[in-house]
């Protein structure tokens, strides 16, 4: 055998060395992966059964940031968690802690409504919204279901209007000499086009759904209030207070803290999180795709 065919040989076995390797590793990675997962999902089916065993306790569900379509705070995910909250026969009251700008005025609504449903259907369950730093907007529309809205002094609550806005660019095209060209088939399909002039009707058009959205706010705001409310144009005028001013107005009803409700006002201080949990896959996704199609869209509700 020449030396060729041992070089050729010995790059053979190596190659062949290696690809075992590989494939040990790759094998090991697979198995650590499915341990992951079953580890997940065991801890996510104890957690649960803790939270039916728990015994008299006071239920959380969290509404935290952006309330909207593929946020962390999404209707769908809020609900679920109150419907495990309420479902719950240990649980002796609900507490929806909220720390939120606003978002979407329909995933607002959606909590808002489903919050008024299961209270119908569970009236021995009293619900509580305690606000943290911020309820504002849509934050503020889904605390209103709540039996009571808890604050902190310097809590910021209100801003009850809605928004709409974005950009124009068509004098920075002109000063470059560039022309847009747009296609459409109706004469306002891309009136929200940031590279065209919007025109004096849709610009009344557009003021006339945000007047009528702001007037479904007003709605559930009072319903919600009631005579707590202060009479003031101000309140819906989408200015914010402080939790000090909001309990004055009747935006509130006082201080108070997760911990201080369920220890004073419900009577089990014991805690138990029903909020659904985010996993690493959902973040990653909504990092990547769900913040990008907000940023990108140009326009917001809140």
């Amino acid at each position: 055998m020449d030396s060729l065919e041992k070089q050729t040989l010995t790059e053979l076995a190596q190659a062949s060395l290696i690809e075992q390797r590989r494939a040990r590793r790759w094998k090991i990675f697979f198995r650590f992966t499915y341990l992951m997962v079953a580890a997940v999902i065991f801890f996510t089916l104890t957690a649960d059964d803790n939270a039916q065993n728990a015994g008299p306790h006071t239920a959380v569900v969290d509404i935290e940031g952006v309330i909207a379509s593929g946020a962390p705070a999404n209707a769908y995910d809020v609900i679920a968690g109150l419907e495990r909250a309420f479902n719950s026969e240990d649980a002796k009251g609900i507490i929806i802690r909220i720390n939120s700008p606003g978002g979407s005025p329909v995933q607002s609504e959606l909590i808002n409504q489903e919050i008024k449903r299961l209270r119908s259907l569970n009236p021995d369950t009293p619900v509580y919204a305690v606000v943290e730093d911020l309820c504002a907007s849509g934050g503020y529309y889904v605390a209103v279901a709540a039996d009571q809205i808890y604050v902190a002094p310097s809590s910021i609550v209100g801003s009850i209007g809605v928004r709409m806005d974005g950009f124009e660019f068509t004098e920075a095209l002109d000063s470059l000499g560039i022309k847009r060209r747009l296609l459409t088939a109706g004469e306002n399909k891309a009136f929200l086009d940031p590279f065209s002039p919007m025109k004096p009707s849709q610009e009344k058009h557009v003021k006339s759904i945000l007047d009528n959205i702001h007037e479904q706010f007003i709605k559930a705001v009072t319903t919600g209030r009631g005579e707590r409310l202060q009479k003031s144009p101000e309140i819906f005028s989408g200015l914010v207070w402080t939790g000090e001013q909001g309990i004055e107005l009747g935006l509130v009803d006082g201080y108070g803290s997760v911990l201080s409700v369920s220890r004073d006002i419900i009577g089990a201080q014991d805690l138990v999180n029903y909020s659904v949990q985010e996993g690493f896959g959902e973040r990653l996704v909504r990092k990547l795709g769900a913040e990008v199609i907000y940023k990108t869209m140009g326009y917001r509700f809140y």
